[in-house]
């Protein structure tokens, strides 16, 4: 008999496996948008380009929450990188986490081996904070990644089936209510979406239920939603809101939550089983970094260029750039990420060839938040919307954004049909997630 061969789950390369080259490497770490819109301006270019990421795939994160609440299934809104990129020469991707950096010997340590660099750009993006508390930390849900949408949207559910078999009322009130963590653009779309769900869906699959009981909490520590667009967006927002039945606490900021209820710095006590934090995200460094560049809100002090190193780059949440117009630092927003990006890949050329670069200038483009079907706020340069034509706008924005054809003619049809049937055909339960009695928490109870 031959020998079967084995394979060992601890083994770690010692060196990532990509040919070697006379050209330029430059190794990006991190996939998202200002990783990927780096990565494809760069086509063409005279550099070889490595793409590390801990997934194989670019999510567009401004519509997480719609997986989260049954509305669209994780590959309508998640792109394969080797698809993007499989005409794109001299482009290598490796699916790993990287560990470390060493900018004396221009090394990345990743979780599938080292890999030298002539250039580095880190684009990992940011991450949820909650400011140190622990204990909100352990019970809350955030909403940054595909697997966590998906968790949101299987715990929701199970909170429901497990109302079903209770016989206490203020059980079955605590299962069937949440309550969301922050009033920007994440929160207020989330909480839209489960008011829709809950006058037009609900109802339907659990006829046993008074889901009228059902409430949805939005807390916002500012004074009011959506606090970083215009004052008109913010009003008709908590308007729409209302209006659908959401509970918007404003100046409340959350201390603690056990689980099953939720306190504010005032002593205000909301109840819910399910707390889903949007209320803040700080950047996501690596180790390696000098700590002098990391600021707080743990991003990475950069220059007009997007340096912190002589060959280190940072762009996108990670990256703090500070100048006259932002003194706080730029916003953590998709928008600054792509044009950072797209500049960085103009200026690596440049570098490259012994040409000075051009500072980075954010140009604001506007910004945008949906509520629900027909209501949505748009903020532009010149103009501003609300309501149904906003809402059009809003959808528009967001379809062609998406990469990939099937994407954006899979997220239209999904669209079109729930507007004219309000319908949220895909309320599954793929992946039930359950308490674990040992540690309290959120386990995969598949993977047993």
């Amino acid at each position: 008999m031959g020998i079967v061969p084995t394979f060992d789950p601890n083994f770690k390369p010692t060196r990532v496996n990509i040919p070697q080259t006379n050209l330029p490497r430059i190794v990006i770490v991190g996939g998202g948008f200002a990783g990927l819109n780096l990565a494809r301006s760069l086509r063409g270019k005279s550099v070889q380009v490595v793409l590390i990421d801990k997934h194989n795939y670019h999510t567009f994160q401004p519509l997480l929450y719609q997986v989260a609440t049954a509305g669209l299934e994780p590959d309508s809104i998640a792109y394969p990188f080797r698809k993007i990129f499989k005409h794109q020469k001299r482009f290598y991707f490796r699916m790993g986490e990287v560990e470390s950096i060493d900018s004396a010997s221009r090394t990345v340590h990743t979780s599938i081996g080292d890999l030298s660099y002539d250039y580095l750009v880190l684009a990992t993006g940011s991450r949820t904070n909650f400011f140190g508390m622990n204990e909100v930390e352990r019970h809350a849900m955030s909403m940054k990644e595909i697997p966590e949408a998906l968790d949101i949207r299987s715990l929701m559910l199970q909170n429901f089936e497990a109302a079903l078999l209770s016989d206490q009322l203020n059980e079955r009130d605590g299962l069937m209510s949440v309550i969301i963590v922050g009033g920007g653009p994440t929160g207020t779309e989330l909480a839209g979406a489960l008011a829709e769900l809950k006058r037009h869906i609900l109802p339907k699959d659990y006829p046993d239920l008074d889901v009228r009981r059902m409430s949805i909490n939005v807390v916002e520590a500012a004074p009011r939603v959506l606090a970083a667009m215009s004052e008109d967006a913010s009003k008709e927002a908590l308007e729409f809101l209302e209006n659908m039945g959401v509970d918007v606490w404003l100046d409340k900021r959350v201390k603690s939550f056990d689980g099953h209820q939720a306190v504010c710095h005032d002593g205000t006590v909301i109840q819910g089983n399910t707390l889903i934090w949007a209320a803040g995200v700080q950047g996501n460094p690596v180790l390696g970094i000098p700590e002098e560049h990391i600021v707080a809100g743990q991003r990475v002090t950069v220059d007009a260029f997007g340096r912190f190193g002589e060959r280190e780059f940072a762009i996108g949440d990670v990256a703090n750039l500070v100048n006259e117009d932002w003194p706080k630092g730029h916003p953590m927003l998709a928008q600054v990420a792509i044009q950072q990006g797209k500049l960085l890949a103009q200026n690596l050329e440049r570098y490259i060839a012994g040409k000075d670069m051009k500072p980075f200038s954010y140009r604001d483009l506007g910004s945008m938040a949906t509520v629900g079907r027909n209501k949505a706020v748009v903020d532009l340069p010149r103009f501003r919307f609300q309501g149904a034509g906003a809402w059009f706008i809003w959808m528009f924005i967001h379809v062609i954004q998406l990469i990939g054809f099937r994407n954006k003619l899979v997220v239209t049809l999904n669209w079109m049909y729930n507007y004219f049937r309000y319908a949220r055909d895909i309320r599954l339960i793929i992946r039930p997630y359950r308490k674990s009695v040992e540690d309290e928490e959120f386990v995969d109870v598949t993977s047993r």
